[in-house]
């Protein structure tokens, strides 16, 4: 499917908050199971330091454990072709076929043309390889688990739906993932959920500043911190909340 239109700014806001704020934010509007919409701890971040990445999947399934047939695999070309149907930055998603992971889904190449047309990152349910050279591109990559060889790598199919870390995946889902994991960002709430992530931040800070800031600390400030975190999220949550309506 091809997601509808979300405005850049939107994305800016969503890519300045962590992939657990968007979680917390996601579950205030109270739209699917706090158990529902992300990616589960064999998704791992390679690079943790790197500031967060959202994008629209371009859904790809992959094996490398036997050669490939001739005419029976898609060329890098065409994947790349398939960002163009997207309404915004591509995030490569894969899912290897091969389970256990037989060799790497990405290295430097991939890498390094997938960011030259435009994507935000990739994942992958299996492995990666060239991290060091990965790394030097600012290129963030989510996988399994890495391995150094290439194996028959082939793109066996682009634009399905996939499962990945636990989540299904289609093609165009908008996604949110750091050194926490990743999530799924409804796509029809994407502005609403980036304006209430700074409210989310602010209704925290009434604890987080005051518990971070220097000097001893009372339980009476603390528990007057705690309450206005309270009301706060409250107001919230009944402002946003899609439950009974």
């Amino acid at each position: 499917m091809t997601a509808p239109q979300i405005s850049p700014s939107t994305l800016q806001k969503l890519a300045k908050y962590d992939t657990p704020t968007i979680c917390n934010v996601i579950e205030m509007f109270g739209i699917r199971p706090d158990t529902d919409g992300y990616m589960d701890g064999r998704i791992r971040a390679a690079f943790p330091e790197l500031p967060p990445m959202v994008g629209f999947a371009s859904t790809a399934t992959f094996r490398s454990s036997f050669p490939p047939k001739k005419g029976a695999y898609v060329s890098l070309d065409a994947q790349l072709e398939q960002f163009a149907n997207l309404p915004g930055p591509a995030v490569v998603v894969f899912q290897d076929l091969d389970d256990p992971a037989v060799a790497a889904t990405f290295g430097e190449v991939m890498c390094s043309s997938y960011k030259a047309f435009g994507s935000a990152g990739l994942i992958t349910s299996g492995a990666g390889r060239d991290l060091l050279q990965v790394r030097a591109l600012d290129y963030p990559v989510f996988s399994g688990s890495t391995i150094c060889s290439h194996g028959y790598c082939q793109i066996i199919e682009l634009g399905t739906t996939i499962h990945v870390g636990g989540l299904v995946v289609n093609h165009g889902d908008l996604l949110h993932g750091d050194a926490n994991g990743v999530t799924n960002i409804p796509i029809e709430l994407a502005s609403e959920i980036a304006d209430a992530a700074a409210e989310f931040v602010a209704a925290e800070n009434h604890v987080l500043d005051y518990v971070k800031a220097p000097g001893p600390k009372q339980l009476s400030e603390f528990a007057r911190g705690r309450a206005a975190l309270s009301e706060a999220m409250s107001a919230l949550r009944q402002r946003v909340s899609r439950k009974g309506k």
